[in-house]
């Protein structure tokens, strides 16, 4: 079955752009988390231009305190700063990616290959201090065994190309054949496969049903977009229909 995490980088987002304590990131994680999701997801970037390191320590301690059996996903380059805050607030689930200081958003995989040793590197550290790691990943069958050979648990499939076809019907069943290849490489690598960017109810739903060994979704743009008209916690709900649909179209 697939999970949701809720990404609380555009709660996050809306309260800086005023830098009053409202919308409250802890409140709308404590929402999410009651409706069903099974954890949170932060980007907490240098800058802090939406989630800032504090707000990491808030919803660890949110879920520590409230929802135990939940899971606190961080994403982020593995720069020094990084790697000390996933340790602090000691992270679930470390998702690895490759953004510039000052990029906008993420949109693209590792290098693998030119990667490989430092990767290998942070893995290792981090997997021996008990955290689950996946990397940010294109979805390109050729690079799986090379992400696997870092001996990280998982990748994180970026499905922007995905979200970004979704007015061209053709686009859509190519990104999804791509990333349905893409999942079975890394399975056959022995990798789970989660995915995140730009994911929306129905285009949720056609790459589950399509990718039915799906880990893990990541979503937070979509998602508090429709939390505007639904709601936090119908949104949830509308989401959480939408992972199992692979149920639904299997009968």
């Amino acid at each position: 079955m697939t999970v949701l995490s809720v990404n609380m980088n555009v709660a996050a987002l809306l309260r800086n752009r005023r830098n009053h304590p409202w919308p409250s990131v802890v409140d709308l994680g404590r929402a999410a988390l009651a409706a069903g999701a099974v954890g949170l997801t932060v980007h907490p970037r240098p800058d802090e231009r939406h989630t800032r390191a504090s707000d990491v320590r808030d919803l660890r301690a949110l879920i520590d305190a409230e929802f135990p059996n939940r899971e606190l996903n961080v994403e982020g380059y593995p720069d020094a700063r990084f790697l000390s805050l996933v340790r602090e607030v000691r992270a679930d689930q470390v998702t690895l990616v490759p953004d510039a200081a000052d990029q906008a958003t993420s949109d693209h995989g590792w290098d693998f290959h030119a990667d490989r040793a430092r990767l290998e590197r942070e893995v290792s550290a981090l997997k021996a201090d008990g955290h689950r790691i996946s990397l940010f990943a294109d979805p390109d069958t050729t690079v799986m065994a090379a992400a696997a050979d870092t001996g990280a648990d998982r990748v994180e499939l970026y499905t922007g190309p995905y979200g970004g076809a979704h007015s061209d019907v053709e686009a859509q069943e190519r990104e999804l054949d791509r990333l349905a290849g893409a999942a079975k490489a890394a399975d056959d690598h022995g990798m789970r496969v989660n995915a995140g960017h730009d994911l929306t109810v129905p285009n949720t739903a056609a790459l589950v049903a399509r990718v039915p060994a799906l880990a893990e979704v990541s979503i937070g743009h979509a998602l508090f977009c429709d939390a505007l008209t639904y709601g936090m916690e119908g949104t949830v709900q509308r989401y959480l229909t939408a992972c199992r649909s692979v149920a639904r179209d299997m009968g």
